[in-house]
C-alpha cells in the first residue's frame, strides 16, 4: 500500500454502513486524497453499561506506540504488516487489544511504467465502502489530559490482479469478519490475518487520473475512471522507420 486512500461518504453515512454510532464530533468529512497524519474515521467497539457499542470516531493516521517519547520523532507508522503485527513491539499490544476498521471508498496504488507511474483506485464494484483491518493506540503526553489516538492499516501480500500493480495491499475484511476483528475480548487474531476471498472478489481496479499524484488535489473527480496515460515517446523515436 502506497499510503493514499479515499473516503467519499460523510460520517453519518459511514455510521449507517457499519452499523455504528456517529461520534465524529464534526471533525470529519469526505476526503478524496487521504494522506498520512490526516484525521480519519475508524470504527471501534467498546463495552458499555448496556453492552458493546460500535462507534465511528476521528483519529490521526500514523500509529504512535504508547511507549513513544515523542509522537513526531519519526516517519508516521501508517502500515502494519500482517506477518509481524502480533510480535513487533510497536503493534503487538494494539493487535491484541485495540483493533478497529478503517472505512474507505478505495485505496490508491501506482503501477510502475518505463517512464511514469499509473495510478489505480482499488474499490468495491458496487460503490459501497470497504473495511480495511487496522489497529489503534492512545498516546498520553505527561502534561495533557486527552490522549492522541492514532491508527495504522494492516497490510498483507497482494494477490491476483492487485499483485500486478503493487506487492502489498490492505487486509480487507468481509462483513462476516467485522465483529470478530472488533471483538476486544478476543486477543488471538492469527486466523483473521489472511486475505479473505469473499472480500477480494468484490474488489476491482480502475485506472484514474494522475491528478491524484498531487496531494493538494482533493475532489470527487479523482475517483472517476481515466484512460491510462501513454508512456512518453523516447528520444529519437520520431526518426525511427
Amino acid at each position: 500500500m502506497c499510503g493514499r486512500y479515499a473516503v467519499q461518504q460523510d460520517p453519518a453515512a459511514l455510521a449507517g454502513e457499519f452499523e455504528a454510532v456517529d461520534r465524529a464530533e464534526g471533525l470529519l468529512g469526505p476526503d478524496y486524497n487521504v494522506t498520512p497524519t490526516k484525521t480519519v474515521p475508524i470504527v471501534v467497539e467498546r463495552a458499555t453499561g448496556s453492552g458493546p457499542e460500535r462507534s465511528l470516531r476521528p483519529v490521526r493516521w500514523g500509529l504512535v506506540p504508547t511507549w513513544a517519547q515523542d509522537p513526531d520523532s519519526g516517519p508516521p507508522m501508517i502500515n502494519a504488516r500482517a506477518e509481524t503485527i502480533t510480535t513487533k513491539p510497536a503493534y503487538a499490544e494494539s493487535a491484541a487489544r485495540r483493533r478497529c476498521l478503517m472505512p474507505a471508498t478505495g485505496w490508491y496504488e501506482w503501477q510502475p511504467g518505463e517512464r511514469r507511474k499509473q495510478p489505480y483506485l482499488c474499490s468495491r464494484g458496487d460503490g459501497t465502502s470497504l473495511a480495511m483491518a487496522a489497529v489503534f493506540s492512545a498516546w498520553w503526553s505527561p502534561d495533557n489530559t486527552t490522549p492522541l489516538v492514532t491508527c495504522a492499516v494492516v497490510t498483507t501480500a497482494a494477490v491476483g490482479e492487485f499483485a500486478a500493480v503493487h506487492h502489498r495491499m490492505p487486509l480487507v475484511l468481509p462483513r462476516q469478519k467485522w465483529a470478530q476483528w472488533l471483538d476486544q475480548t478476543r486477543t488471538d487474531v492469527d486466523e483473521l490475518l489472511a486475505p479473505d476471498v469473499r472480500a477480494l472478489d468484490e474488489l476491482e481496479l480502475t485506472a484514474v487520473s494522475s491528478e491524484v499524484n498531487n496531494m493538494r488535489n482533493n475532489h470527487p473527480a479523482l475517483l472517476e475512471p481515466a484512460e491510462p496515460a501513454p508512456e512518453p515517446a523516447q528520444q529519437g523515436a520520431l526518426f525511427e522507420s
